[in-house]
């Protein structure tokens, strides 16, 4: 019996490869695109915080500049008690009898007079 011999010009090359195509973009092309989507969401990020920064800033500025007109309306309405009390007090005893120690003027214990600073409206903000 011969020997099996290979065929005259060789066995044709065996294919290991697989024949796919590329689907799709290259690698650097997604990477790339990722970098410039999250560049321009960090961009809006500090954009934001740089606008909240701002707005808080406005807000104390904006209540510091109320002190005065709170502080004026604090005291109007003490003025008012004050005269209150004093009607209520001379329709209830009269003129005769002096009640008080002395003519000095004594802030009463009841009224608590609310003095802004800038502490204060500080405190006020965090509430």
């Amino acid at each position: 019996m011969p020997q099996d011999m290979p065929p005259s010009g060789g066995y044709a090359p065996v294919q290991y490869k697989r024949n796919l195509p590329a689907r799709g973009f290259r690698p650097i092309y997604y990477l790339v695109g990722m970098h410039l989507f999250m560049a321009y969401g960090y961009y809006k990020l500090f954009y934001g915080i740089r606008e909240q920064h701002e707005l808080a800033r406005e807000k104390v500025w904006s209540r510091l500049h109320l002190v005065p007109l709170l502080q004026a309306e604090e005291d109007r309405d003490q003025v008012r008690r004050h005269f209150a009390d004093k009607a209520r007090e001379k329709e209830l005893l009269g003129t005769e009898s002096k009640v008080y120690n002395s003519d000095r003027y004594v802030e009463p214990m009841g009224l608590k007079v609310v003095r802004y600073s800038w502490l204060t409206l500080f405190l006020l903000r965090l509430l």
